[in-house]
C-alpha cells in the first residue's frame, strides 16, 4: 500500500490537458481552580484524522488502497481541477465544476473524497463550502495550481522543490478561504506523478499522499458504458477510484456514477472515504 517510487498507476490524462482582531477587555481576577466535586466532566478530544505513519528516512507515505481482506468496500474519489493560469477560461464560460455530479452523490447517498485544487475553491467558494460542510463527504488537497511535482508529467507545468510545501499551504489557505472547516491532512499529486525529491518536501505538511488503484478513465471521455466497464473491471475490496469533477474535461462522469453504484451495491460493496480505508489500514476502522 505505501510506495516510495513513482507510481505506476499514474494515469491522470486529465492532466495532460489542463496544463481577527478582538477588543482588549479589562484584566480580570483569576479564579480559583474548580474542585473535584465541582469540575464538570471533561470532554473527550476531538478525534484526528487517520493518516499513514511517515516512510524510510521522513518521507511522506503514500496510500494507494485499503485493506484487500476487511470486506467489501470501495471509495470513490473525485479530482476537482483547475490550474493556477485557467481563470480567463472560466471567465469565459468553461465550467470546471460539476454541480449534477455532486448532486447525484447525494441523491445516491454515497460518501466521497474530493480532492480539490485551490484555484478551484477560490473559482466556485460557494461549491466548495457546500461540499465541505457536508458530513456525507471530505475535501482533501490536490495543490494550489494543479502544477506538476514532477518533470514531464503529462505535459503539466511544474512546481519547483522550494514551491512545493508552500503550493500545498497555499491550497488548505484557498479552502479556508472559502469556508472549508476540517479539510482533510491527504493530498494528491496533480497528475499522480511523484519521485523521492516531491516527498521530502511536502514531508513538513503531515499530509499522506493518496493514490489510487482503479483508473476510471473518465477524463476526456464520451462512452459512459465504456468507463462503467472499465471502473467495474477494476474495482476490488479495499479500491479507491480516481474520477473528476470537471464538467468540460470529464462530461460523462455523472451518468457513469449512477451505473456504477447500484452494480457495485448489488455485488455487496460498501462505499467509504478515504478517510475510513485509511483507518482500517491503521487498524483504526
Amino acid at each position: 500500500m505505501i510506495t516510495l517510487v513513482r507510481s505506476a498507476t499514474a494515469l491522470c490524462v486529465l492532466g495532460a490537458a489542463l496544463a481577527a482582531c478582538g477588543t482588549a477587555e479589562a484584566p480580570q481576577a483569576p479564579r480559583p481552580a474548580p474542585t473535584a466535586s465541582s469540575a464538570a466532566p471533561s470532554k473527550p478530544a476531538p478525534s484526528r484524522p487517520p493518516t499513514l505513519a511517515p516512510g524510510p528516512a521522513g518521507l511522506t507515505p503514500v496510500f494507494e488502497h485499503g485493506p484487500r481482506a476487511d470486506g467489501k468496500t470501495v471509495a470513490l474519489t473525485f479530482d476537482a481541477d483547475m490550474t493556477a493560469d485557467q481563470g480567463p477560461r472560466a471567465a469565459a464560460g468553461e465550467r470546471f465544476d460539476n454541480p449534477r455530479l455532486i448532486a447525484a452523490l447525494r441523491e445516491l447517498k454515497v460518501p466521497a473524497t474530493v480532492f480539490m485544487t485551490g484555484r478551484w475553491a477560490e473559482e466556485y467558494p460557494d461549491e466548495a463550502r457546500s461540499i465541505g460542510r457536508n458530513p456525507q463527504f471530505e475535501i482533501a488537497n490536490h495543490s494550489y495550481s494543479h502544477y506538476a511535482y514532477t518533470d514531464d508529467c503529462y505535459g503539466l507545468p511544474n512546481v519547483s522543490e522550494e514551491r512545493m510545501r508552500s503550493d500545498v499551504e497555499r491550497a488548505y489557505a484557498a479552502f479556508r478561504e472559502a469556508g472549508v472547516r476540517d479539510a482533510m491532512p491527504y493530498f494528491r499529486f496533480p497528475g499522480g506523478c511523484y519521485d523521492k525529491a516531491a516527498l521530502r518536501e511536502l514531508a513538513a505538511t503531515g499530509v499522506t499522499a493518496v493514490q489510487w488503484d482503479v483508473v476510471s478513465g473518465d477524463a476526456f471521455a464520451t462512452d459512459a458504458d465504456a468507463v462503467t466497464r472499465q471502473v467495474l473491471d477494476g474495482v476490488r475490496p479495499g479500491s479507491v477510484v480516481v474520477m473528476h469533477c470537471t464538467r468540460s474535461a470529464a462530461p460523462v462522469t455523472e451518468e457513469v456514477v449512477r451505473k456504477v453504484v447500484p452494480e457495485l451495491r448489488r455485488q455487496g460493496y460498501r462505499f467509504v472515504k478515504v478517510s475510513e480505508l485509511i483507518g482500517a489500514a491503521n487498524g483504526r476502522a
